[in-house]
């Protein structure tokens, strides 16, 4: 655990493991820099993974206002983090779900610090405005039941949706440790990170995608439909942009199918990353 102040009174944990060239790894919305299972142990075998605990989750700062959730603000603030963590300008950058959308954030408003960019069940934004107004909306439900209810029986909901059905067959204590995970995050980080960064506050990126210079794989569980369509559709948006399905998965696929997450990742690292990372 190392907390870098970022800017004067605020500060973002990073963790990081292994050795070799470095690679941002940006959890999901309850997650954590710890959140990266059987994933994680495998990437840090062959890279040094920088962990980060995105504004509002794990042992980083959870302020009150909404300055630091907005996407502009945690994009600038991660890299500034990365870079202290790291002593680099360009690194590679993984992210997932929220992560990856902030990901994606950082490679299209700082394109000079994305060597590389992966992401998985993610996407570039919502691209209407009544959309994003209705996403603004669900999310300020989500933030103030957070509030209202506490961590504990948000996560007991949060565990419930559709969306995670495909993880029923993992071991007992994959899930008993993603839930710990969870509940180790605060009402009030939770609730800023919806109303700052979700879905409907972010901005849009998919012109931005357009001509982002970085290579780009999107991949996506092969069961996670609806993202699994963003990821195409992504690709099909990037000049150096590629898709990948990963099978048996759903949106979590790096906690479902680890090892074939892994080698997709590290494949493309391989040939995009190294060359220029390595001396």
């Amino acid at each position: 655990m190392t907390r870098y102040e970022v800017v004067p009174g605020f500060s973002l944990n990073v963790e990081a493991w292994g050795d070799g060239p470095p690679v941002v790894l940006l959890h999901g919305f309850t997650g954590s820099a710890r959140a990266w299972g059987r994933f994680g142990e495998l990437l840090g075998a062959r890279y040094c993974c920088v962990a980060v605990d995105i504004v509002g989750h794990g042992l980083s700062d959870a302020p009150a206002d909404l300055e630091h959730y907005r996407m502009e603000q945690a994009a600038r603030d991660l890299v500034a983090a990365v870079r202290a963590a790291t002593g680099r300008e360009r690194c590679a950058w993984l992210g997932y779900s929220m992560g990856g959308r902030t990901a994606i954030a950082v490679a299209c408003l700082h394109p000079q610090t994305v060597a590389a960019l992966a992401t998985i069940g993610a996407s570039p934004g919502l691209s209407t405005e009544p959309e994003r107004a209705e996403r603004r909306r669900a999310d300020e439900a989500l933030a103030d039941r957070i509030e209202r209810e506490g961590v504990e029986a948000f996560v007991d909901y949060w565990e419930s949706l559709p969306l995670w059905a495909s993880q029923a067959h993992l071991p007992a204590e994959v899930l008993r440790a993603q839930r710990q995970v969870r509940l180790a995050n605060r009402p009030a980080g939770l609730a800023g990170s919806l109303r700052g960064m979700g879905t409907g506050a972010q901005p849009p990126f998919h012109d931005a995608l357009r001509s982002l210079a970085a290579p780009f794989l999107a991949l996506a569980g092969e069961l996670d439909a609806k993202y699994a369509d963003i990821a195409r559709a992504m690709a099909a948006l990037a000049p150096a942009g590629s898709a990948g399905l990963i099978p048996g998965a759903g949106h979590a696929a790096q906690l479902e199918a680890p090892d074939a997450v892994f080698t997709a990742v590290d494949t493309f690292l391989r040939q995009h990353y190294l060359p220029e990372a390595l001396p």
